[in-house]
C-alpha cells in the first residue's frame, strides 16, 4: 500500500441522501485519499464509493455493532491509517454518532466530523419549493416519532405540530397512522405532504398527497424505512416537476415573494434611491 494521504484521524462524513454528485468537495476529497472507509452499506450505495483508491480497505458496518466498530477504527488510526467513517445524510440528524465521538476522545484518537446534504434539503430541491415562504411558515421542524427511540415528552408529534411549521418527519414509515392522526389534531386535512421513498437512490419516488392520504399511500406502497415525509402548507406552492405523482386535493395558496429583492425594500447593500 501506498502512503497515506492525509493525517492518521477519523473522518466522520456526511455522505448525503443517495446521489454521490450531492457529496460536498471535501467528501469527495476524503473518500479518494482515505486507507480506510467504514459504511453503512444499507443506507449508503455503493456510487457514493466509486472514486475511492483501489487499495482502500471498504469495510461494511450494517450488520456490526458500535462494540464491533470502534476497536476496528481505533487500530487502524493507531496503525497510521486514514479512515473516514461513511453516514448516510449528514451526520448531526440521526446518526447515531454521539456516541463515537465520546470513545474517540477517551481512546486519545483524533476525529474531525464533515456535515453533509440532509433528505429535507434533497427533498425541497426535487420538489422545487422553498420551504421558509415570507407571510406564510419561516419555520422547518426535523423530527421523528417514537418508535423503539423514544422522543421527550415536550417533543412529542402533536405538540410540534401545533406550530404548522414545515415540519420533515424522519424514521416514522411505520408508524404512519398514528403519525397521521396526530398531525390532522393542529394542520388542514388538505395540508400537502410530500412521502419521499429513498431520495438520491436509483429507485427514489415521491407522491405528493394531502395529510388525510399520508397513511393510505405509505401502505399502498409497503414503506416501511428510508422514507421521509415533508408535511408544510408552502408544498402548495412547489413548482413539482412532472415525473412526481401527485394526487387528492391539497390546499391552495395565493403567490408570495420576499422583500429582499423587492424594488420597494432598501438595505444596506441596495439604499433607497
Amino acid at each position: 500500500m501506498t502512503a497515506s494521504l492525509l493525517p492518521a484521524a477519523v473522518y466522520i462524513v456526511g455522505a448525503g441522501p443517495g446521489d454521490p454528485e450531492l457529496l460536498t468537495v471535501k467528501a469527495q476529497r476524503l473518500l479518494a485519499q482515505a486507507d480506510v472507509i467504514l459504511f453503512a452499506d444499507s443506507l449508503v450505495p455503493k456510487q457514493v464509493l466509486q472514486g475511492v483508491r483501489p487499495e482502500a480497505e471498504l469495510i461494511r458496518t450494517a450488520h456490526k455493532t458500535l462494540e464491533e466498530i470502534l476497536p476496528i477504527i481505533v487500530a487502524r488510526v493507531q496503525a497510521g491509517k486514514s479512515v473516514v467513517r461513511l453516514h448516510s445524510g449528514d451526520p448531526c440528524l440521526y446518526g447515531a454518532v454521539q456516541e463515537q465521538m465520546y470513545a474517540l476522545l477517551e481512546a486519545g484518537i483524533p476525529f474531525e466530523v464533515v456535515p453533509g446534504i440532509s433528505a429535507f434539503q434533497a427533498a425541497a430541491a426535487r420538489l422545487r419549493v422553498e420551504l421558509t415562504l415570507p407571510g406564510l411558515v419561516q419555520s422547518i421542524i426535523l423530527t421523528r416519532v417514537s418508535g423503539r427511540t423514544q422522543v421527550p415528552e415536550t417533543e412529542e408529534l402533536e405538540t410540534l405540530a401545533a406550530h404548522q411549521a414545515s415540519l420533515c418527519l424522519y424514521l416514522s414509515a411505520r408508524h404512519v397512522e398514528d403519525c397521521q392522526q396526530k398531525l390532522l389534531q393542529h394542520y388542514p386535512a388538505t395540508t400537502p405532504v410530500a412521502i419521499c421513498f429513498r431520495l438520491g437512490w436509483h429507485d427514489e419516488q415521491i407522491w405528493l398527497v394531502p395529510l388525510a392520504e399520508m397513511a393510505l399511500v405509505t401502505q399502498r406502497e409497503n414503506l416501511i424505512r428510508t422514507t421521509l415525509y415533508v408535511v408544510s402548507p408552502a408544498l402548495a406552492a412547489a413548482t413539482v416537476p412532472p415525473e412526481i405523482a401527485r394526487a387528492g386535493a391539497m390546499e391552495g395558496i395565493e403567490p408570495t415573494r420576499s422583500r429582499l429583492y423587492n424594488p420597494d425594500h432598501s438595505h444596506l447593500f441596495r439604499p433607497s434611491p
